[in-house]
């Protein structure tokens, strides 16, 4: 608001906290962790291909 004042809630709005501690701490998307998924998803594919050619 022009005010610098919330119009629903009357408080100041700085906006998000900088400096985030909490965002992404266990690292679940960083590039190397995505590439490894679809690096095991795609070897999962892969042995499954083999396992239903030998049953068929």
């Amino acid at each position: 608001m022009t005010n610098g004042r919330c119009r629903m809630h009357g408080g100041k709005s700085p906006g998000a906290p900088t400096g985030n501690d909490n965002a992404r701490k266990h690292g679940l998307y960083t590039a190397d962790a995505i590439s490894e998924r679809r690096e095991l998803a795609a070897l999962l594919r892969s042995m499954r291909g083999i396992i239903e050619e030998m049953e068929g």
